[in-house]
């Protein structure tokens, strides 16, 4: 006796029935997608290549330092010398607002978890199952709910890449020490100061890891929502597939390279406190507590000194 049982229908009938009644929703989402990918594409998109790269080595520099600068600069302009410029700013401009939303919405999520057992109960097996899902299955039910084009990708990657952003931001507040919170609470600082000044810092690395991880996944992701449409270097991989032709896949496939690359070690020095801008902000700092202190000991001699002065007559 074949039986079977109909998942694949009771799924498609319930999409069918959202598209339907709340198909007032997405058509507004859709249009709010394409609104962020427009903004930021223009923001890359309309100066020079040149001009775009001459900043992103200035903030390579101020990031990492020289030699960070110098290998930014030499691999955009790689990706200008085999004419995969405008495909690289759709794809980084994709890349940007799917992980600007994921690591919106993961990082507030990861602190409700980290404060509420319940919370952490309930969204474990949410984001286990977001994590083992192919990511191919992601992209019917967003080109059934968005229609073809960038709104689909944005959602697909979204959805693909919040699990490491919660996940690490809970890891990263969770192993805050407890005697530093409690010390905190001792004093009676308010649990929103405590998680702004104590905890927030301390998880910061952590918290920067899991950022990494939802760009690198946006990026993975965006590759391969080129078959809903989504335009970019994924268009080009998705056409040398076809096409067997094994240059255009390289020259795509490295100038995907190039921008993991750039993303990655961007995102690793915020967290680490690395370049020069960290450096000039550490030395502030340190010559700002030495002025305190100066100024401090000025004020003590100075309180000080008149007392001494009578015995030192007087003897």
């Amino acid at each position: 006796m074949d039986i079977r049982i109909p998942v694949g229908t009771w799924i498609a009938d319930f999409f069918d029935w959202v598209e339907v009644a709340f198909g007032w929703f997405f058509e507004p989402l859709r249009s709010l997608f394409l609104g962020l990918y427009d903004a930021v594409a223009w923001v890359f998109g309309t100066p020079p290549a040149l001009v775009v790269i001459a900043l992103v080595a200035v903030g390579a520099l101020l990031a990492r330092g020289w030699r960070f600068a110098i290998g930014s600069a030499l691999g955009l302009l790689f990706i200008v010398g085999v004419d995969q410029w405008d495909n690289a700013v759709a794809s980084l401009s994709l890349v940007l607002v799917a992980a600007f939303l994921a690591i919106a919405a993961a990082v507030p999520l990861g602190i409700w978890a980290a404060r509420n057992d319940r919370v952490s109960k309930t969204l474990k097996p949410i984001l286990d199952f977001l994590q083992t899902l192919p990511a191919f299955v992601y992209l019917p039910p967003a080109l059934a709910l968005l229609r073809i084009g960038v709104a689909p990708a944005v959602i697909a990657t979204f959805i693909f890449a919040i699990a490491p952003g919660v996940r690490l931001t809970e890891l990263g507040i969770r192993g805050v020490d407890k005697e530093v919170v409690e010390a905190g609470q001792a004093f009676g600082a308010h649990p929103r100061r405590i998680l702004r000044q104590i905890q927030l810092p301390l998880a910061m690395p952590s918290i920067m890891a899991g950022v990494n991880q939802v760009i690198m996944l946006s990026l993975s992701m965006v590759v391969i929502a080129a078959m809903v449409g989504a335009p970019g270097l994924g268009q080009d991989v998705v056409q040398s597939i076809s096409a067997l032709n094994v240059g255009l896949g390289f020259e795509a496939g490295l100038s995907v390279v190039v921008l993991a690359i750039l993303l990655d070690r961007f995102t690793a020095s915020f967290g680490k406190g690395m370049g020069l801008y960290s450096t000039w902000r550490r030395r502030r700092l340190a010559q700002r507590e030495a002025d305190e202190q100066a100024r401090f000991d000025a004020e003590i001699l100075e309180v000080g000194g008149p007392r001494r002065s009578p015995g030192g007559l007087g003897g």
